[in-house]
């Protein structure tokens, strides 16, 4: 998990550095791009050919989906504060949650409510609704949204096909998708672009493929506190590398954010393991 966050950390970095000379929408096509050449090697490698799926319509919603909460994201972290950007996106898992509760017919009671408001709380004392709000903050929590409404995307299609697949599926959509718009922006990119760009796809990929396998190996409620290393990580690099200083306000709100995500995943964590503990005695139950 602290190798998937570091991973992320780094792109958001190559985004930026890329966003000087390179469109978002472009930036979003070479991530894809690359990302899907670092992919294929490591499926290949099994021997089983590459991945089938009987559900393409699924995979072309979710990629739609997908592709407008990259541009959002990407562009946050190409305009915005790092700290301010990557805050904003730690709102997506309150959105997984009010998505699971609607979509996924989860029971969600009322502690893990508290906690999505308690969310929402911090999240508008980033925004700062009239005094610091800037429209590209809207740009950012839309990423998220988007990003969470993915999310539950991707549990729905995890109950058909492997990671692997699933993995594998969005971006072979996403590449001519995502090529699209970048023609209508399109711009060479220089030698230095260049190494920007495919370290944003190399970044992002292995982000990806390690958060899936620290997932499958441990529990989120313990893994979840190491994703929010990222954000004093890329405190310290936009303070280094472009200058950036971090506002009260925004460190407040993203406290709440960060606390109001790691009680909801202990929640599920605690919820879980109450649920595996109680089958085998439910199962043994005479006449049941």
């Amino acid at each position: 998990m602290l190798g998937s966050t570091l991973s992320f950390a780094v792109m958001a970095l190559t985004i930026r550095y890329a966003t000087r000379t390179i469109p978002t929408t472009e930036i979003a096509f070479f991530r894809n791009l690359f990302g899907l050449l670092t992919l294929l090697p490591l499926i290949l490698r099994s021997g089983t050919g590459l991945p089938r799926t009987r559900h393409p319509g699924r995979y072309l919603a979710r990629t739609v989906v997908g592709l407008a909460a990259m541009l959002c994201g990407f562009w946050a972290v190409g305009h915005l504060p790092l700290a301010q950007a990557i805050s904003l996106s730690y709102a997506t898992p309150l959105f997984v949650t009010i998505g699971a509760a609607m979509w996924l017919g989860e029971r969600v009671r009322i502690r893990r409510w508290a906690a999505v408001a308690a969310g929402f709380i911090g999240v508008l004392v980033i925004l700062r609704p009239g005094t610091g709000f800037t429209p590209g903050m809207m740009v950012a929590l839309g990423g998220a949204l988007f990003a969470g409404i993915v999310a539950i995307q991707i549990k729905q299609l995890s109950r058909f096909d492997t990671p692997d697949t699933v993995v594998f599926y969005t971006y072979a959509f996403w590449v001519p998708m995502s090529l699209l718009p970048a023609l209508w922006q399109w711009v060479w990119p220089t030698p230095m672009a260049w190494l920007w760009l495919a370290a944003t796809g190399v970044m992002g990929t292995f982000g990806q493929l390690l958060w899936t396998r620290a997932i499958a190996l441990g529990e989120v409620s313990a893994l979840q506190p190491i994703s929010f290393v990222q954000l004093p990580v890329l405190v310290l690099f936009g303070w280094w590398l472009f200058g950036e200083t971090i506002d009260g306000w925004t460190l407040l709100g993203a406290a709440i954010v960060l606390g109001a995500n790691g009680y909801i995943a202990h929640r599920e964590a605690m919820l879980l393991r109450r649920a595996a503990t109680q089958a085998p005695v439910e199962a043994a139950k005479p006449g049941e």
